[in-house]
């Protein structure tokens, strides 16, 4: 709609909001009026008119086969759009047009903002199913007819009020019609379940709907009066009223076709399994977190005890070998800890990176500098737990073997990650010293301590990657790996 609107028409920006506001709200219309809609807008020029916009109702048969967006239309060939964007009004005059061997009904309804027209709706009814109208489709008619004129207005839709489409309630979903004083005129079977499930005896019709709800929704102390006031109708507000054991959602629209308002229209939708749902989530959520944070708190000890077993070791490789299970169980550990914190099984590696680093450097304070540069983004739990360990024991290698005790040197740790919403994505990465290079002959395949064999087990085994490791001519080591990384949601 926003090429179509910026090409043809001469409408400004704020125009263009309020019919995107229009547009977002006009399923309700469509589906109340059993019509199809299609908005027209003029031209610059004003010769033609553009439809920017079309919507197809729910509730009953299309009368269009066919998209009609972006068709133009020259000025006089429809009479009834001539004569809503002249007049203001709305024009249903004239026989029914024959589409197909279909008839239609064709109606125009203006688009008012401020005092302009800014455009016309089509409003097109097949006919072909027409009958004797029952009590539902009768208030279905009636409250489109209102909110129509409302539109010729200018007053509806509602500026102030920000409705999320996808998730309001839908007028097949239940619908009540209220009289002025918020006494219920009309309750659709849907909306009469609805309040039988609230707990909810008797039948709806006659009643106060505000008073009644909150009777329904339980409550300490007294009446929830803003409870009452809105289920009233007296302002565009949507809620969630709970009691029973049920949850039903509530959405109220004040009617005021010629400025004073005759009532109001609430558009309810039962929501008490997806509620359940949702809480059954967040349990689980929060169970997974607390596992996680267990775990954490269980390696953070077994840390504990191995660093205690260090100090008390007589033999110097010992110690180092305890040292550095440490710091594997460490590696393992923050990345738990970091997912105890986290809604999904996802994290942001970036710092879980920065704390493995800071973790490894202390064995070398003030004498070799560890630093990272790119990003590994987001990864999945299960690839970040043993990319965790494998960069510890990479960067505990490089500190333990390229450095001369208190040498002073460089680590770059370097993260390049492809485009991650296209499959096939891998994460590259590089930790290069500056230290005294690897010895002559040496195979990183092949040869090794129990650090590189850890590493070649989890890249090759558990990340489905490569890993390398060669001198660099200028002096120094470079180790890469090559990890593939799943698509981020």
């Amino acid at each position: 709609m926003n090429d179509l609107v910026r090409q043809h028409t001469a409408l400004s920006e704020s125009d263009l909001e309020w019919l995107h506001l229009l547009v977002s709200e006009w399923q309700l219309l469509s589906d109340l009026s059993f019509a199809d809609l299609v908005l027209w807008v003029p031209t610059r020029d004003g010769t033609r008119y553009v439809s920017v916009a079309q919507m197809r109702p729910n509730t009953g048969p299309t009368s269009y086969q066919d998209d009609m967006v972006g068709h133009l239309v020259p000025r006089g060939r429809r009479p009834l759009l001539d004569a809503a964007l002249d007049e203001g009004r709305i024009v249903r005059e004239g026989d029914p047009e024959w589409r197909e061997e279909v008839p239609v009904r064709v109606e125009s309804i203006p688009v008012r903002r401020e005092g302009r027209v800014l455009g016309v709706i089509a409003r097109n009814t097949n006919l072909l199913t027409v009958r004797t109208p029952s009590r539902l489709e009768l208030t279905y008619l009636q409250s489109a007819s209102d909110l129509a004129q409302m539109i010729a207005m200018g007053s509806f839709p509602f500026p102030q009020e920000q409705v999320d489409m996808d998730a309001s309630p839908r007028a097949g979903d239940g619908l009540i019609r209220l009289d002025a004083d918020g006494v219920v005129q009309y309750a659709s079977p849907n909306a009469l379940s609805a309040y039988h499930r609230l707990g909810l005896a008797a039948d709806l019709v006659g009643q106060h709907l505000g008073q009644t709800t909150a009777e329904l929704a339980p409550s300490r102390g007294p009446v929830d009066e803003a409870l009452v006031k809105l289920a009233s109708g007296y302002a565009p507000r949507e809620t969630e009223v709970e009691g029973n054991g049920g949850v039903i959602q509530l959405r109220v629209i004040p009617l005021a076709p010629k400025g004073t308002r005759i009532g109001s229209l609430v558009l309810l939708r039962d929501v008490t399994e997806l509620r359940r749902r949702e809480r059954e989530l967040i349990t689980k959520d929060a169970t997974i977190r607390e596992i996680h944070h267990r775990v954490k708190n269980n390696l953070q000890t077994v840390a504990a005890l191995l660093r205690l077993q260090a100090r008390r070791m007589d033999s110097e490789r010992g110690r180092e070998a305890l040292n550095e299970a440490v710091r594997r169980v460490g590696s393992i550990a923050i990345v738990h800890e970091t997912l105890s914190q986290n809604l999904d099984e996802r994290v942001e590696f970036d710092d879980i990176a920065d704390r493995v680093i800071s973790m490894v450097a202390e064995i070398s304070p003030g004498k070799v500098t560890c630093r990272r540069a790119g990003r590994f983004g987001i990864l999945d739990a299960e690839v970040a737990t043993p990319l965790s360990m494998v960069l510890t024991e990479i960067l505990q290698n490089a500190l333990e073997h390229a450095f001369a005790p208190g040498e002073h040197g460089t680590v770059d740790v370097t993260a390049v990650r492809g485009d991650s919403r296209l499959p096939g994505a891998r994460l590259l990465i590089t930790v290069q010293d500056d230290g005294r290079g690897l010895p002559e002959g040496f195979d990183p395949q092949r040869a090794g301590n129990l650090g590189l064999q850890i590493v070649r087990t989890l890249v090759e085994g558990e990340l489905g990657g490569s890993f390398d490791m060669r001198p660099v001519p200028e002096g120094g080591t470079r180790v890469v790996l090559d990890v593939p990384v799943r698509p981020q949601r």
